[in-house]
């Protein structure tokens, strides 16, 4: 499956009614097909099914490259198997060159969900995504949260995973003073999936710095806390 030919099946399914009312929803000034989020990750499916790693890569670039939005979400969702063999580094290092362009919580989202897979499978990647809470670019810094949710499913986490959360709650605690929406919505994300198997541990971060927050990502935050 070249890009090329890959583009051209995503754009058999367009649907300009739907694509104008899409692209009025996501703020888009890009190209938007509008084709459905399920058949979106249907053909992303089935191209990653086909493909080994380098292919891959190669169909994830000329895919983002097209800056299509469909294209750019199917491209996020090529990587999302649990594990990829013998390494997911080539995987890896195509998805964080996306980061730089995320400006669409769709987009940014559906590249997460590959991120998050590779993340959980070498958490020493943590390391990488500590520098992204610096950057002068929102949606970097955001995407450190939603890339690391994996971290808060544990109910009895393994010491790699405790020790993830211990870092991840320091990044809540060091971007709650951003003002940003989408920061602050990430923030509560995180601590809201977390109070499903750890509710001690966000109900101490509330207690120390929920104050920081703004009122929504506080609820947000709490809210499986019944607060």
């Amino acid at each position: 499956m070249t890009p090329d030919a890959a583009l051209a099946a995503l754009r058999s399914h367009a649907n300009p009614a739907r694509a104008a009312e899409m692209a009025a929803y996501h703020k888009q000034s890009r190209e938007v097909l509008g084709l459905s989020n399920a058949l979106t990750g249907a053909l992303a499916d089935d191209w990653r099914k086909a493909l080994d790693q380098p292919g891959l890569v190669t169909l994830a670039q000329g895919l983002w490259a097209s800056d299509i939005f469909e294209a750019r979400i199917a491209a996020g969702k090529l990587f999302i198997q649990a594990r990829m063999r013998p390494d997911d580094a080539a995987a890896w290092d195509c998805i964080t060159n996306l980061v730089p362009d995320f400006d669409s919580w769709a987009i940014a989202d559906a590249v997460a969900q590959g991120g998050a897979k590779r993340l959980a499978q070498d958490p020493r990647r943590l390391d990488e995504l500590d520098t992204w809470i610096s950057s002068d670019h929102m949606w970097t810094r955001r995407a450190a949260l939603v890339f690391s949710l994996p971290f808060t499913k544990a109910r009895h986490p393994n010491p790699t995973e405790a020790a993830a959360r211990v870092r991840i709650l320091r990044w809540c605690e060091t971007l709650a003073p951003d003002r940003d929406w989408f920061i602050q919505k990430a923030i509560a994300w995180w601590l809201r999936d977390l109070s499903r198997r750890d509710p001690d541990a966000v109900t101490a971060w509330l207690a120390t710095h929920g104050a920081t927050l703004k009122p929504f990502a506080r609820k947000e935050a709490g809210r499986q806390l019944g607060r």
